[in-house]
């Protein structure tokens, strides 16, 4: 995992539910923790894009509901701003299941834009994601 040349607002909470954008049986997932955060005593980690996070699957196939995941965000709704000075910002909050420590993601397809930093860090997902932003 390399880092981020981007300065990455975390937008999305310790308890955040978001939607994922891939093919593996999981819909909504919320999120458990965020690793490798650290954070004041008593203050909750926020995720940005590219960071990986466990996740509890709220919606999905059958087999999947109730399981924790990790997962990788790929795409945010608050802007974040690129080292050219360039600020993005999402339509949507999203997320990619990845399998365990690997970084490759379960499903085989991702549906919509990926960040271009998380091609960068993620090379696994860089293969499969479509379209970068």
């Amino acid at each position: 995992m390399k880092a981020i040349k981007a300065r990455i607002t975390g937008a999305l909470q310790v308890g955040s539910v978001i939607p994922t954008c891939d093919n593996s049986g999981a819909s909504l997932i919320k999120i458990v923790s965020v690793k490798t955060k650290k954070t004041v005593k008593g203050r909750r980690a926020t995720a940005g894009i590219g960071d990986l996070v466990i996740a509890s699957v709220r919606k999905g196939k059958p087999g999947m509901k109730k399981q924790l995941v990790q997962a990788v965000i790929v795409r945010q709704r608050k802007e974040f701003r690129r080292p050219s000075g360039l600020r993005v910002k999402f339509e949507d909050n999203a997320a990619v299941i990845i399998k365990d420590n690997v970084g490759t993601p379960k499903g085989t397809i991702i549906k919509g834009p990926v960040a271009k930093e998380v091609a960068e860090r993620w090379p696994g997902i860089a293969k499969v994601a479509s379209m970068f932003v």
